[in-house]
């Protein structure tokens, strides 16, 4: 989410697409499957996600899961961490390198404080698991770039596109892939005064932080109706934007 593009599948780029683009550079026939869908918590993803990731004999499986729930305040963390366990050894034991990720620490208001120790629990015990299993992490929380706010979407949440082009490099960096993707410096960061910061905190909340939690309260979500974005592995190679055309699965208008 926050890295838009009418024209791919859901509207929507991300880091994923960055990095299986380059992969392909690199073997003329990689695939690539995204089963991902925004919102899902983690008992959903392993009931639609898991066995059908399984069933494709992957090479390389990338697992971020586990966020929307530390959201939940009722959600038990032990409960929550021991299904990503079990959901991690499945997946290792297809002899795929896994890729995982820490949550970043992101500064939010002191209501919604408890989010973020949350996340510091969730982020140690991701550690440890991907040195049990043998995966490589990427330490989505050590990274000072993701300080500078733009960062982020104007939800906080996701990634801008800057923030996904940066992710998507480091996931590379980490495989040891040679890449095209260029880095720029953001340049100056804009300033405010405590007046416009005020009114642009109150449009956050208005905007993202109240309707989240009326979603929450209603048992929706915003990927409710959504497909996974490439459900069956495609040839990258090929053109991503070039396969969502021929299949009809670009976003219209």
């Amino acid at each position: 989410m926050g890295d838009r593009n009418r024209k791919l599948p859901n509207g929507v780029r991300g880091w994923a697409d960055r990095v299986a683009k380059q992969l392909g550079k690199q073997d003329p026939e990689f695939r690539y499957a995204n089963l991902a869908v925004r919102s899902k918590r983690l008992h959903q993803i392993v009931a639609d996600q898991l066995e059908s990731a399984v069933a494709m004999k992957p090479t390389l499986v990338s697992f971020y899961a586990g966020g929307n729930d530390i959201l939940e305040i009722r959600k038990d963390m032990g409960e929550l961490l021991q299904q990503y366990e079990d959901a991690v050894a499945r997946l290792a034991a297809t002899g795929a390198q896994l890729v995982l990720f820490t949550g970043f620490d992101v500064m939010l208001p002191s209501v919604l404080e408890p989010m973020r120790r949350r996340n510091w629990l969730y982020n140690e015990e991701v550690r440890r698991i991907a040195r049990q299993y043998g995966a490589l992490l990427v330490d989505h929380w050590a990274f000072d770039a993701y300080q500078d706010k733009r960062m982020w979407d104007t939800d906080r949440l996701h990634m801008s596109p800057a923030g996904h082009k940066y992710m998507a490099s480091q996931v590379l960096e980490l495989l040891g892939v040679e890449h095209t993707l260029k880095i720029r410096p953001l340049g100056p960061v804009e300033r405010y005064g405590w007046r416009e910061m005020m009114r642009r905190e109150r449009a956050w909340m208005q905007e993202w932080v109240v309707p989240m939690f009326g979603r929450k309260l209603r048992g929706v979500t915003l990927g409710d109706n959504l497909p996974p974005r490439w459900p069956e592995p495609v040839k990258v190679s090929v053109g991503l934007k070039k396969l969502a055309k021929q299949a009809g699965r670009a976003p219209v208008g």
